[in-house]
């Protein structure tokens, strides 16, 4: 597809301003209002080497220019703002996506390079519950859009399997657990026990000392320990599988914190020999205060590892065995600090692979007039969450006029794809309130609304008997309504581009819905099934080319599409 920007830029070049095209590429904008053109050059960076008011500017390069691929060309003010030739413009959009289809917006910018994506982590012996949405769907969003711009990527899970709360465990089953209870309600009965013993513990210092020490235990391999450990682990993934199944996510591996221990003991030599570690109070740490952070604990007093000591060991030897050029970890806001040290450590080692390292932070999520906290047992399985999603969903179906059939079906994929929607919509850095009356809203911003948005376009297609077009000579796409459309169409392959270097799915949910909104208004503006069957047919080429992008694009964000809704 033609590159209007880099036409603007070359033809600026020409005309001896100072700038090279590169640099005026970067100043292209486009106008905040339709009427004010498609692209906008501002001229205030001018004013200094022309020495003239960016006005006069303005005025005087805007009387020299003459573009074939604009239509008009003016300035106003201290800007020149340029109008695309439509016809031209439409005809390159919708034949290039004709053309491509499915691979419309692909790039080959990740060529040869590896992308390791870190993310849902959930951890052994606890709840999957509607906290790990975030870290899940915004993970595999993230991974899906590596992939569609060339990168090979690995999609890591990395399962808390091991650290001081699987002593807690350990220590509350010896004194409680029975073993029907746990077959019977495997997450919520070891879920009883965690919140029953943290609770007693929390007055009984007893108590913690021992669960740290059968933590211990664990990590010396005595035999009950690991006994227990591995039970714990083997009826919690049963259970993870499940959610994971409904959510349509895979992983590469589950490579956790026990699968890198072992590497550990070398880190530990390592960070000896490089006199990193200094003692304090019994326990073993690296003073980063030269850096402006505090002590990050290698080893605890009682000898047992830090988190920190087994995220050492994971990011040296995922570069061992991947050679990664990106490295996330789709993390929590509040684990910054943890990060920051990580990545420094990683630096006062030697490693320049921390540069590869970046940590994709987001908010919180919670329920309205509910809090989430795993130690008090004030915990919404997200697995509940998701099948109400389909049964609240089923239920609008069954009160439409039209009849679904496959409703089952429909409403799990609408349901589920709603509930990553609402998730992906927001902002990944900003805490969110989920709300039902959003998630489900087939009228607004919404899953549903998008999803919608695709049946219609497909349902206008079939009736015109059409399953493909070919590529078409664009000449009657002439409304506003049609060109805004094209437009946002356009804008697609850029905004991925954008969504990958900010690291921002919410960038590609947004632009589904403004590709949504737009085609419901050309739809309800525009008759598509007209006599004229050259205009039809272009009519019907623009739907089709809408239906191709949004599949596309809720496919990036692990959202499936139905055909009739």
């Amino acid at each position: 597809m033609i590159d209007y920007k880099e036409i603007i830029a070359n033809k600026l070049e020409g005309e001896d301003i100072g700038l090279k095209s590169e640099e005026i590429y970067k100043l292209i904008e486009i106008p905040p209002q339709e009427n004010m053109g498609d692209y906008s050059f501002p001229c205030f960076q001018l004013a200094k080497t022309l020495r003239k008011n960016p006005a006069e500017i303005s005025r005087d390069l805007a009387s020299g220019l003459d573009l074939e691929d604009f239509s008009e060309i003016k300035n106003v003010g201290p800007y020149i703002n340029f109008f695309l030739d439509r016809k031209k413009f439409e005809d390159d959009v919708i034949n290039t996506i004709i053309e491509k289809k499915e691979n419309y917006g692909k790039s080959d910018m990740g060529e040869g390079k590896t992308a390791i994506v870190e993310f849902s982590s959930v951890n052994i012996a606890k709840p999957f519950h509607i906290g790990h949405i975030r870290s899940t769907v915004i993970g595999d969003a993230l991974r899906n859009i590596h992939e569609f711009l060339g990168y090979k990527t690995i999609a890591s899970n990395y399962i808390g399997d091991y650290g001081t709360q699987f002593g807690t465990m350990i220590a509350a089953y010896k004194l409680w657990g029975d073993d029907e209870k746990i077959k019977a309600d495997p997450i919520q009965e070891l879920l009883n026990l965690y919140v029953r013993y943290n609770s007693e513990a929390s007055e009984n210092e007893e108590m913690m000392e021992d669960a740290r020490k059968e933590f211990k235990n664990l990590e010396e391999g005595e035999e009950e320990a690991t006994r227990l450990w591995s039970w714990f682990k083997e009826i919690s993934f049963k259970e993870f599988d499940r959610v994971y199944k409904l959510l349509d996510i895979e992983f590469d591996n589950y490579k956790g914190e026990a699968n890198y221990s072992k590497y550990m003991g070398d880190v530990i030599e390592e960070l000896k020999e490089k006199n990193l570690l200094v003692e304090s109070d019994g326990a073993q740490i690296i003073d980063l205060s030269a850096y402006d952070m505090p002590p990050s604990i290698v080893i605890k007093s009682n000898g047992s590892s830090a988190y920190i000591t087994r995220d050492i060991a994971t990011a040296i030897n995922r570069k061992k065995e991947y050679d990664f050029d990106e490295n996330l970890y789709v993390v929590a806001t509040q684990q910054n600090l943890h990060f920051k040290q990580l990545w420094k450590i990683l630096e006062l080692m030697g490693y320049d692979l921390y540069k590869g390292c970046k940590h994709i932070s987001f908010g919180m999520v919670s329920l309205k007039d509910q809090t989430l906290s795993t130690r008090k047992g004030q915990v919404v399985f997200l697995e509940d969450v998701l099948n109400k999603a389909i049964d609240k969903t089923r239920e609008i179906m069954e009160n439409r006029e039209d009849t679904i059939e496959n409703i089952d079906e429909v409403s799990k994929i609408v349901g589920i794809g709603a509930v990553k929607f609402q998730e992906l919509y927001n902002n990944r850095i900003k805490d969110y309130v989920f709300d039902w009356d959003e998630v489900l809203n087939f009228e607004g911003e919404s899953g549903p609304y998008v999803q919608y948005t695709y049946a219609r376009a497909k349902s206008v297609l079939r009736k015109a008997g059409v399953e493909a077009v070919k590529p078409i000579e664009v000449e009657n796409i002439t409304s506003d309504e049609e060109f805004i459309l094209v437009k946002r169409l356009a804008q697609f392959e850029k905004v991925v581009i954008k969504a990958k270097e900010k690291y921002e799915p919410s960038l590609i949910t947004r632009h589904m819905t403004e590709i949504a909104k737009s085609f419901n208004k050309f739809y309800n503006s525009t008759k598509i099934m007209v006599d004229d069957e050259k205009i039809k047919s272009e009519r019907l080429a623009l739907a089709y080319v809408t239906s191709v992008v949004i599949k596309t694009g809720l496919k990036l964000l692990g959202i499936k599409t139905v055909e009739k809704m």
